[in-house]
């Protein structure tokens, strides 16, 4: 008998007919009434969850699913996985290290890019047939100093990169990573108080959670830019756009926010704010690689299940 599996997110493309001839695939309507009749059906007989980094695996979900023995989820996040519930219950939580980091770190040096020559603005004014009226010049990016909260594989990616414009380049974390030369601050207000451009790269979860507050953003001072790339949860939404309306920080660019996909009218508003849909992962290589490793954990999960009996 096929072994089920339940498809819970948005996947790649390539993931689907790599599954389709060797298991049985459920998919989870979205209408909450349909979904709970479906996991009343099958939810027992699910073994295996494909999902997204965004949509993850709600609580009530695995509550459904008592023998799910694998999640395999598109993207690196797993905030959004509820590990903790998951994990305890001995559910495999697979995700998909590595294959974004180069993209998601073009992405961040597009975004200090962006916000800095205010190229979004200037796209805007062509198009509406003002060309240069009413349009501010941009500051320079060469040069400026660079501060990266969280030198992780994508940090130390956006590093390298930002290294090409001769930037200064410092960094705060829990720990100090003695395997590079860059600045290490042990706070992350002190690192915020030595840059031109913070680049958000932490996780999400608690442990960040608001980590970018108001002291945080008055450090980074007027002429600061802040570009997230990591999580939306971890900046202080509110006090991000009262600093951005007070003139206490220069600009942001934001590929993540609070409360994805609604996006505050204040934000909106305002012509020194770069957004971005969570798109810095957003090409069809990275994409294609992220459906490979669903498909290979859920595979390789299920090959040595096969093997043990």
């Amino acid at each position: 008998m096929a072994i089920n599996l339940l498809i819970a997110g948005r996947l790649p493309p390539n993931v689907v007919p790599q599954l389709e001839n060797r298991f049985a695939l459920h998919t989870l309507p979205a209408d909450q009434r349909e979904a709970e009749a479906l996991l009343a059906d099958i939810g027992p007989s699910i073994r295996g969850l494909l999902t997204n980094a965004a949509q993850g695996a709600p609580e009530w979900l695995l509550r459904a699913l008592p023998n799910l023995e694998i999640i395999s989820s598109s993207g690196v996040g797993t905030d959004a996985l509820n590990v903790p519930i998951a994990e305890p219950r001995g559910i495999v939580v697979g995700t998909t290290p590595g294959v974004l980091t180069a993209d998601v770190a073009d992405g961040a040096i597009a975004l200090m890019l962006a916000s800095s020559r205010r190229l979004m603005q200037a796209e805007r004014n062509v198009r509406a047939g003002r060309w240069l009226k009413d349009m501010p010049l941009g500051n320079r990016v060469t040069g400026k100093r660079l501060g990266i909260l969280g030198l992780g594989k994508i940090g130390q990616a956006v590093a390298k990169r930002a290294e090409a414009f001769d930037m200064p380049i410092a960094y705060h974390q829990r720990n100090r990573n003695p395997d590079v030369a860059y600045s290490y601050y042990d706070s992350l207000i002190g690192l915020a108080a030595a840059s031109d451009f913070l680049v958000v790269v932490v996780p999400g979860g608690p442990a960040t959670e608001n980590m970018v507050n108001g002291d945080v953003l008055d450090a980074l001072g007027p002429e600061g830019i802040l570009v997230n790339v990591g999580r939306g949860s971890t900046v202080d939404q509110p006090e991000l756009i009262r600093a951005l309306q007070q003139g206490r920080i220069r600009a942001a660019a934001l590929d993540v926010l609070e409360d994805e996909p609604h996006v505050p009218e204040e934000l909106l508003a305002m012509e020194n704010v770069v957004l971005t849909p969570h798109y810095t992962s957003g090409t069809i290589e990275t994409r294609l690689a992220m459906g490979q490793r669903v498909a290979d954990n859920i595979l390789e999960h299920f090959s040595q299940a096969a093997g043990t009996h």
